[in-house]
């Protein structure tokens, strides 16, 4: 993520990552500024970043371009890292913290409801897939496959810019540095992803008016 302390272009694929470092972007010490939408967007970050992690897991044996097999190396590498920030993020300001399973599900302690509801007083992240869509993408290979991963990343993707928009839209949110320019680097790098998948896509058969 670009506005962090130390960038990290892992394996040379194009991926600004966030990465710890000392006196880290979202180690900051708990204050004032922990407010209820802040810890909700953290939360809610997190399943919407492993539902990015297992689309992307499915690529191998699904598809041979390069291209894609980049793109999910980069979403692999950039979601996991700011998992593990957001989690770090919650434990220090001791709010309860998701985890993530084997399978790149999201899961808030002391439930059994998996990440895409997280429970019930939090509804489904903008642009998550739903359980059908995901059986569907497993379901597919080829063009089939890369137009259902391609499509199904850009809606995914433009979900996490509304979810960008309604914290700093939010009265009190994103007051802290941490959060606002953490939730802001989001709002860069999946912008600038949308724009890569969308000229991908455009090189994908069957893809014609997406």
């Amino acid at each position: 993520m670009k506005a962090v302390c130390v960038p990290l272009r892992a394996l040379a694929l194009g991926l600004v990552a966030v990465v710890p470092c000392s006196g880290s972007l979202l180690g900051q010490a708990p204050g004032t500024q922990d407010v209820a939408a802040d810890v909700q967007f953290m939360q809610g970050m997190i399943a919407h970043h492993a539902q990015a992690l297992a689309m992307v897991s499915l690529i191998p044996g699904r598809s041979d371009r390069r291209d894609i097999q980049l793109l999910g190396q980069r979403i692999t590498i950039s979601q996991h890292d700011e998992i593990k920030l957001m989690q770090r993020w919650l434990e220090d300001h001791n709010e309860p913290v998701p985890t993530v399973d084997s399978n790149s599900v999201a899961h808030m302690p002391g439930t059994q409801m998996a990440g895409m509801s997280m429970g019930a007083n939090m509804p489904m992240m903008p642009g998550m897939l739903t359980p059908e869509q995901m059986t569907a993408l497993a379901n597919a290979k080829g063009a089939e496959f890369e137009r259902l991963l391609l499509t199904g990343m850009i809606g995914h993707h433009r979900g996490a810019l509304t979810m960008v928009a309604n914290l700093l839209n939010t009265r009190g949110a994103s007051q802290g540095s941490d959060v606002f320019t953490f939730a802001s680097g989001v709002d860069a790098d999946q912008r600038a992803e949308i724009q890569r998948m969308q000229a991908m896509l455009a090189a994908t058969p069957g893809a014609a008016g997406h």
